[in-house]
C-alpha cells in the first residue's frame, strides 16, 4: 500500500475508532493526524510538521475573539442578564397559547444573540424557565425539549463563535457572516415556534400569560434594554468600522462586567471563578482548532479533499443534489462531532465544490453552521442536550423522545436555508459587505 493510501486509511479508521470508543474528540483527531503524518513523512518529520501546523492553526488574531466572547457569555450568565431577557421575552410573546414555551424560545434567541453560546443559553434560560413551566402544568420532558431545541439559535444570530471559526478556514468576512446568520437564526427560532403552536392546539390547557399593564410592560422592556444594547454595540461597531470583530469581543467583556456590577449580581470575589469557567471552555475550543488544523493539513497533503470532490462530481453534476448529499453527510457527522472540528475539517473539502457551482462562500457558511447546530442537540455528543436535560433534572432519554418533531422542523428549516439563499445573502449584500 502506497503512503498516501495508507494515510487515508489511517484517517478514516482512526476517526471512526475515536467516535466508537468515545475517546475525547480532540485526542482522537490529534492522534489520528499524527499517525497519518508519520505514514507520509516518517516519525521525526511528522512530529515537527504536526506540531507546527497545530501552532499555526491557533496563531491567528481573529481567534482571540473566541475567548473574549466565551468570557462575555459567562459574565452574562452570572450577572443577572438572563432574567431580564426572559422577562422581556414574556412581554413580547406572553399572549400566545403555551406562552411559556414561546417565551423560552424567544429568550434563548435573545440570550444567544448577546452571548453566541448555545450551552450558556440552555443553562441560563432553562434554570429560570423550567420551574415556571413545570408549575404551569407543562410536561417536564417536553419543557426541557423546548429549551434544548431552541438554544442553538444563538449560534446563528450574531455574534457567533462558530462563524468566527468558519471565517478563519474559508477566508471570508466575519462581519458578512454575522449579518448572514441573522436570517437562518430566525428560521431556527420560527421552526421551534411552529412545533410549539401545533403542540398547543392539542393541549389547550396550556394558558397564555396574564396580560401586563402598559406600565409593567414598559418597565420590563426598559430593564432589558441595557442587555440588548450589547448587540447594537458589538455588531453595529463592526459594521460601521469602529472596531474589528476581535476588538468588539473585548468591548463585550467590559460591557458585561459593567452590567453585572450595575445589576449587583456579580461580585468581585466571583471573578476568579468566572475566569476559570471561561478558560476551561476556551482551552477545549483552542485544542480542537489546533488538532483540526493538523488533520486538515495531512488530509490536503494526501489529496483527500480532491478525491472526495471528484467522487461527488462523478455521481452527478446537479448542484442541488450535491448540496443534499453534503447536508446529509454533515447531519450525520454533526451527531458525532462538535461543530468546531467539523467546520475545520469539512469546509476545505466541501467549499471548493460548492464555489465551483457558483454558491457563495457566505451562503455556504450559513448552511454548514445551521446544519452542525442540529448535532449539538442530538446524542451521542450533543452538549446542549446534556446541559438542558441536567438543568431540568431529567435523563436524556425522555427529552430525546420529545425532540422528534423539533428535529423534523429544524431539518425542514435547514433546506429552506440551503435553497433560499436570499435568507442569508440579502442583509450583508444590502449593507455592502458582499459585492456582486
Amino acid at each position: 500500500m502506497d503512503p498516501v493510501t495508507l494515510a487515508g486509511v489511517i484517517l478514516v479508521v482512526g476517526i471512526v475508532i475515536a467516535i466508537v470508543t468515545s475517546v475525547p474528540i480532540a485526542v482522537g483527531i490529534g492522534l489520528t493526524a499524527i499517525l497519518a503524518t508519520v505514514s507520509l513523512l516518517g516519525f521525526d518529520q511528522a512530529i515537527l510538521a504536526s506540531s507546527n501546523r497545530m501552532f499555526t492553526g491557533i496563531n491567528s488574531f481573529p481567534l482571540l475573539a473566541i475567548p473574549f466572547f466565551v468570557l462575555a457569555g459567562v459574565l452574562m450568565n452570572r450577572g443577572g442578564i438572563a432574567a431580564r431577557l426572559i422577562d422581556a421575552a414574556q412581554v413580547l410573546v406572553g399572549r400566545m397559547p403555551a406562552s411559556l414555551a414561546h417565551t423560552n424560545i424567544a429568550a434563548n434567541a435573545m440570550f444567544g444573540a448577546v452571548s453566541g453560546a448555545a450551552v450558556a443559553a440552555a443553562a441560563a434560560v432553562g434554570t429560570v424557565m423550567h420551574p415556571r413551566m413545570k408549575k404551569e402544568g407543562y410536561d417536564p420532558a417536553w419543557a426541557a425539549a423546548v429549551n434544548v431545541a431552541s438554544a442553538p439559535a444563538g449560534m446563528l444570530i450574531p455574534p457567533s463563535n462558530t462563524f468566527i471559526v468558519y471565517s478563519l478556514v474559508s477566508s471570508t468576512s466575519i462581519a458578512a457572516l454575522f449579518m448572514a446568520g441573522l436570517g437562518p437564526g430566525l428560521v431556527w427560532a420560527a421552526a421551534c415556534g411552529v412545533v410549539v403552536v401545533l403542540y398547543s392546539l392539542r393541549h389547550r390547557e396550556l394558558r397564555s400569560a396574564a396580560r401586563p399593564t402598559l406600565g409593567q410592560a414598559a418597565l420590563v422592556l426598559w430593564r432589558a434594554i441595557p442587555s440588548l444594547l450589547m448587540i447594537v454595540i458589538v455588531v453595529g461597531g463592526i459594521l460601521v468600522g469602529w472596531f474589528t470583530a476581535t476588538e468588539s469581543s473585548a468591548i463585550a467583556v467590559v460591557y458585561c462586567l459593567i452590567l453585572g456590577f450595575a445589576y449587583r449580581q456579580l461580585k468581585v470575589k466571583e471573578l476568579p471563578s468566572v475566569l476559570l469557567d471561561a478558560s476551561r471552555t476556551t482551552a477545549i475550543v483552542m485544542l480542537l482548532v489546533a488538532v483540526s488544523a493538523a488533520l486538515s493539513w495531512v488530509m490536503s497533503f494526501a489529496r483527500i479533499p480532491e478525491l472526495i470532490s471528484n467522487a461527488l462530481i462523478g455521481l452527478t453534476d446537479n448542484p442541488q443534489i450535491i448540496l443534499v448529499i453534503m447536508m446529509a453527510i454533515l447531519l450525520v457527522i454533526g451527531t458525532f462531532m462538535d461543530p468546531t472540528p467539523a467546520i475545520l475539517i469539512f469546509t476545505p473539502i466541501f467549499l471548493p465544490i460548492v464555489t465551483e457551482f457558483g454558491i457563495h462562500p457566505i451562503h455556504f457558511g450559513t448552511m454548514i453552521v445551521y446544519n452542525l447546530c442540529v448535532g449539538v442537540i442530538t446524542p451521542p455528543v450533543g452538549n446542549v442536550l446534556f446541559v438542558g436535560s441536567r438543568v431540568a433534572r431529567l435523563g436524556i432519554e425522555p427529552v430525546i423522545t420529545r425532540l422528534g418533531w423539533f428535529l423534523l422542523a429544524l431539518v425542514i428549516g435547514l433546506f429552506i436555508v440551503v435553497f433560499v439563499p436570499q435568507l442569508s445573502m440579502w442583509l450583508p449584500t444590502a449593507l455592502g459587505l458582499i459585492v456582486g
